[in-house]
Protein backbone atom coordinates (compact mmCIF):
# COMPACT_ATOMS: atom_id res chain seq x y z
CA UNK A 1 0.00 0.00 0.00
CA UNK A 2 1.38 3.43 -0.89
CA UNK A 3 1.67 6.35 1.51
CA UNK A 4 -1.11 8.10 -0.41
CA UNK A 5 -3.42 5.11 -0.07
CA UNK A 6 -2.68 4.92 3.66
CA UNK A 7 -3.78 8.53 4.15
CA UNK A 8 -7.01 8.04 2.16
CA UNK A 9 -9.89 7.99 4.61
CA UNK A 10 -7.76 9.66 7.28
CA UNK A 11 -9.14 12.03 9.87
CA UNK A 12 -8.58 15.74 9.27
CA UNK A 13 -5.82 15.75 11.89
CA UNK A 14 -4.08 12.75 10.28
CA UNK A 15 -4.29 14.34 6.83
CA UNK A 16 -2.95 17.68 8.11
CA UNK A 17 -0.05 15.91 9.85
CA UNK A 18 0.79 13.96 6.67
CA UNK A 19 0.59 17.14 4.57
CA UNK A 20 2.82 19.02 7.03
CA UNK A 21 5.33 16.15 6.94
CA UNK A 22 5.45 16.29 3.12
CA UNK A 23 6.03 20.06 3.33
CA UNK A 24 8.80 19.60 5.89
CA UNK A 25 6.86 21.74 8.36
CA UNK A 26 5.59 21.00 11.85
CA UNK A 27 1.85 20.31 12.06
CA UNK A 28 -0.20 23.11 13.61
CA UNK A 29 -1.37 22.81 17.19
CA UNK A 30 -5.14 22.60 17.84
CA UNK A 31 -5.35 26.31 18.75
CA UNK A 32 -3.75 27.28 15.44
CA UNK A 33 -6.15 25.04 13.53
CA UNK A 34 -9.08 26.71 15.31
CA UNK A 35 -7.70 30.17 14.47
CA UNK A 36 -7.30 29.31 10.78
CA UNK A 37 -10.82 27.88 10.70
CA UNK A 38 -12.10 31.11 12.26
CA UNK A 39 -10.32 33.12 9.55
CA UNK A 40 -11.87 30.88 6.89
CA UNK A 41 -15.31 31.28 8.47
CA UNK A 42 -15.05 35.07 8.47
CA UNK A 43 -14.12 35.08 4.78
CA UNK A 44 -16.75 32.52 3.77
CA UNK A 45 -19.60 34.19 5.64
CA UNK A 46 -18.75 37.68 4.40
CA UNK A 47 -18.49 36.60 0.76
CA UNK A 48 -18.62 33.43 -1.30
CA UNK A 49 -17.18 30.15 0.01
CA UNK A 50 -14.23 30.43 -2.37
CA UNK A 51 -12.97 33.36 -0.29
CA UNK A 52 -12.14 31.05 2.64
CA UNK A 53 -9.27 28.99 1.18
CA UNK A 54 -7.94 31.94 -0.80
CA UNK A 55 -7.93 34.16 2.31
CA UNK A 56 -6.02 31.46 4.21
CA UNK A 57 -3.50 31.13 1.38
CA UNK A 58 -3.03 34.91 1.18
CA UNK A 59 -2.66 35.08 4.94
CA UNK A 60 0.03 32.42 4.94
CA UNK A 61 1.85 34.12 2.07
CA UNK A 62 1.75 37.47 3.90
CA UNK A 63 3.65 36.21 6.92
CA UNK A 64 1.32 38.07 9.29
CA UNK A 65 0.22 36.51 12.57
CA UNK A 66 -3.13 34.75 12.73
CA UNK A 67 -4.38 37.45 15.13
CA UNK A 68 -3.51 40.14 12.57
CA UNK A 69 -5.18 38.13 9.81
CA UNK A 70 -8.42 37.70 11.77
CA UNK A 71 -8.49 41.43 12.56
CA UNK A 72 -7.92 42.32 8.90
CA UNK A 73 -10.57 39.83 7.77
CA UNK A 74 -13.07 41.29 10.25
CA UNK A 75 -12.26 44.82 9.06
CA UNK A 76 -12.62 43.87 5.37
CA UNK A 77 -15.91 42.12 6.19
CA UNK A 78 -17.34 45.30 7.67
Amino acid sequence: MTEQAEVAGATAREWIEAFACELGAPPPDPESVDAVLELAAIAAHASERIAAPVACWLGGASGKSIDELRAIAARVSG
